[in-house]
């Protein structure tokens, strides 16, 4: 399971060190992708085909479905890890996430995200105090 928070820096080629934590999980080469809220979406090898899988079985005729799976494949890369443990994220994603010099890379669950390290905390001071609120809205989920 991936999880936990690292700050890092993106060197002047693009590239950023993946943290040790992450790598056992990812293996050496793994896809990098477009994501929600304005950061990048990375998946492991096998988790990158069930969710690109699921993605294959959305309806051709709904739009939505076409211009998200568009957004989706459309930015995915297959990358892989350098001799000391880097990345490059090629600058179209970069871009998309406003990736500058400091990044952070968190674990969620089955992926990693890869947000500026401004938006990150912007983000964070956003939904905390909607924390409480959410909690509850899972709870009546079930969860």
């Amino acid at each position: 399971m991936l999880m936990g928070e690292y700050m890092h820096s993106v060197d002047a080629k693009g590239r950023v060190i993946m943290p040790a934590d992450f790598r056992a999980e990812l293996g050496d080469t793994f896809i990098v992708t477009k994501g929600l809220d304005n950061c990048l979406f990375i998946y492991a090898q096998a988790e990158w085909e069930q969710v690109s899988a699921k993605l294959r079985q959305l309806p051709l005729a709904k739009t939505e479905a076409r211009a998200f799976v568009r957004f989706f494949f459309a930015g995915a890369r297959q990358v892989e890890l350098d001799k000391q443990g880097r990345f490059l994220i090629p600058a179209n994603l970069r871009e998309h996430a406003s990736l500058q010099k400091d990044v952070v890379l968190i674990g969620v669950s089955s992926r990693i995200e890869v947000w500026s390290k401004d938006k990150w905390l912007k983000y964070n001071e956003e939904i905390d105090p909607a924390v409480s609120a959410i909690a509850e809205t899972l709870a009546d989920l079930g969860i």
